[in-house]
């Protein structure tokens, strides 16, 4: 029943509401217009955004990777946990469903882990892991700002681990993997590390994330294919593109703990919407057309006009972390926000007219 398109789209309709959700709470905290919807709108962005929405995503697509009914407790949990933060229940129980979908989705790696035995599967287990801490420290330190470091570790190492199982066919390096791996272990104790020694555990973050940044401009497929056309092109563009938001991210951590004032002000814009916006959302943009068919078993065919959103995205990021955010120009960073917001609602809409008017074609199994 798991296999039907119709029944995988309502595992993922959750998450497209709490990305409104997290949109709407974005036009709250920019001061802007918004819809009067959530008692714990703004102060849920952030975790809405990275769980409700992209951790839904992400447990929906190994869900269908692993191909067991229970492997989808992490998607619906993700998923529903985003939406009851901005409910009328008490933060509290959104805040423990949360919980229970990193432990499912930490559920979901582990036999996968168990079939395959591969390195980019123990990553994103890191990964997952990271999660789980950020959801549970997040039920004891009610201000999320302390806890990026281990949401940056969450979506960093998930997508890194997915780069490393799309692109290990073209890695001959022997040391490409182990270095990975030692990169990716180091980050999450950095992360750690963030909330017990913040200057120290901050600069040694953003050195680790550098690092991993170096890895992936270096091994993925990306530099080769970005000289091709059509879809190659548009996804080595978006990875290019995200990794070098995440270089930035870095620089920022460097230069948060070498100031000794922690992740706060217009560092905190910069550094979570160039980790969340420009990293996380260029992943999601490049691999849609190829993820998305395998996991609603329906074509998303690429179009050159995926381009302008991208294109959108990136020059809009740029405003608000090298303008608004470097001159702390509030009337700048609400322009480039509103600019930010329009990006991805624009790519969410081409994407869902592009499947709308593809040819339906028989999917093989998965």
């Amino acid at each position: 029943m798991v296999r039907r398109t119709g029944i995988r789209l309502l595992f993922l309709i959750p998450g497209g509401l709490g990305m409104l959700m997290g949109l709407n709470a974005a036009l709250v905290l920019l001061g802007l217009p918004h819809a009067p919807i959530g008692d714990h709108l703004a102060a849920s962005h952030g975790m809405l955004m990275v769980f409700g929405f992209i951790g839904t995503v992400i447990a929906l697509e190994r869900a269908v990777a692993l191909g067991v009914v229970a492997g989808f407790a992490a998607p619906v949990l993700m998923g529903w946990g985003g939406l009851v933060l901005v409910s009328p229940l008490p933060q509290r129980v959104g805040q423990l469903v949360l919980l229970g979908g990193c432990l499912a989705m930490t559920g979901v790696y582990i036999p996968l882990w168990k079939r395959q035995r591969e390195v980019a599967v123990l990553i994103q287990i890191l990964g997952a892991v990271a999660g789980i801490c950020a959801t549970v420290l997040w039920l004891r330190i009610p201000d999320t700002a302390p806890l990026i470091p281990l949401l940056v570790v969450f979506v960093v190492l998930t997508i890194a681990g997915e780069r490393l199982e799309l692109a290990r066919i073209h890695i001959h390096s022997r040391i490409a993997e182990p270095l990975l791996t030692w990169a990716s272990t180091v980050l999450l104790a950095a992360g750690v590390a963030t909330l017990l020694w913040p200057r120290t555990g901050l600069v040694l973050f953003g050195v680790v994330l550098g690092l991993i940044v170096v890895w992936l401009a270096v091994y993925d497929v990306a530099r080769q294919t970005i000289r091709s056309t059509g879809l190659p092109r548009y996804i080595a563009g978006c990875l290019l593109a995200g990794y070098g938001w995440l270089a930035v991210a870095a620089v920022v951590f460097i230069a948060a703990g070498l100031r000794g004032g922690g992740l706060s002000g217009s560092a905190y814009d910069a550094l979570t919407h160039a980790v969340f916006l420009g990293f996380t959302l260029s992943m999601i943009m490049a691999h849609a057309p190829v993820i998305l068919p395998a996991v609603l078993r329906h074509p998303l065919p690429y179009h050159p006009v995926l381009v302008l959103p991208a294109v959108l995205l990136h020059v809009s990021l740029a405003l608000r972390v090298f303008a608004a955010d470097v001159l702390d120009d509030a009337p700048t960073r609400q322009f480039a926000g509103v600019l930010n917001i329009v990006a991805l609602l624009l790519f969410a809409g081409l994407a869902v007219g592009l499947a709308k008017t593809a040819p339906r074609t028989k999917a093989g199994p998965r």
